[in-house]
């Protein structure tokens, strides 16, 4: 492996709810050594900055591309993010001999590729190119703060924290927000929040859109029986019963029942199945 030159492969940015994803690829030099390569989610964003300027000063190659929030919507997230890392490695300018690309899936490279599994902890090369991923993204979501300052993207980078979440129930989603992701599809479907929506009350607004994120959270869970899924149903309608009391947000209860209507019709048709066999 001495003589071929391997190109570390990652992204980042697969699970927000807005912004592009970004990819990243990076062919090191064995004689420029770099320290303390990993995993950039265990690392500090300062950590982060310092080992991403000694990357793109000390590696053979390096690169960064994205897709964006209307390819992510248009084609879904796994493959924007295929698309972002075969963009990434074809913009390197150096033909890579072989590349190792964190995960489980190929992005259909011309060249020889490796997928591993938490590759990303494993081996430097692949470590450096989810710095540069990471580094960039954050970069970009702080620029996007600045056109989009009610949201808070410098702090969450897009992802579905609760500050993030609150904002998206008083303020609805905004350009870059990704549709396909149904924390914001639901805001599109026909015109259900057009009038419901802007004539509630900012805290009801909040906690009904929390109340429907609650339960497509719910109904996605793997592995749930449906008698554990019922107890969890029951918890959901205690802590959102000021909700569903108020008339003001049953179309949004409605759109709840709906959820976990089919949650439940699914996880009983399961159950059926299992009973046949």
């Amino acid at each position: 492996m001495d003589s071929v030159l391997v190109c570390g492969v990652d992204e980042a940015g697969r699970g927000p709810l807005a912004g592009p994803v970004y990819a990243a690829a990076v062919i090191l030099d064995k004689k420029r050594r770099i320290n303390g390569l990993a995993d950039s989610k265990v690392l500090t964003p300062e950590r982060r900055d310092v080992l991403a300027g000694r990357i793109k000063e000390r590696a053979i190659a390096w690169s960064v591309a994205r897709a964006t929030v209307e390819e992510i919507d248009r084609i879904n997230i796994f493959h924007a993010s295929m698309l972002a890392m075969r963009r990434a490695v074809q913009a390197l300018g150096v033909e890579p001999g072989e590349a190792w690309v964190d995960g489980n899936h190929s992005p259909g490279l011309s060249c020889k590729t490796r997928a591993i599994v938490d590759g990303d902890a494993l081996h430097p090369v692949i470590s450096a190119a989810s710095i540069l991923a990471k580094t960039e993204r954050d970069a970009e979501m702080c620029v996007l703060s600045s056109h989009y300052p009610r949201y808070g993207f410098d702090r969450h980078k897009g992802y579905a924290t609760t500050e993030h979440l609150d904002a998206l129930g008083r303020l609805g989603p905004c350009q870059i927000h990704r549709r396909s992701f149904y924390a914001v599809g639901v805001f599109f479907q026909k015109d259900l929040f057009a009038e419901s929506w802007g004539t509630m009350a900012e805290t009801l607004r909040v906690r009904s859109y929390r109340m429907y994120c609650s339960a497509k959270k719910l109904a996605a869970l793997p592995g749930l029986t449906v008698a554990e899924f019922r107890v969890e149903e029951r918890r959901l309608r205690r802590d959102y019963a000021d909700v569903l009391a108020c008339a003001e947000a049953s179309p949004h209860a409605d759109l709840m029942e709906q959820v976990l209507s089919a949650a439940k019709a699914e996880l009983d048709l399961g159950r059926r199945q299992k009973r046949t066999d």
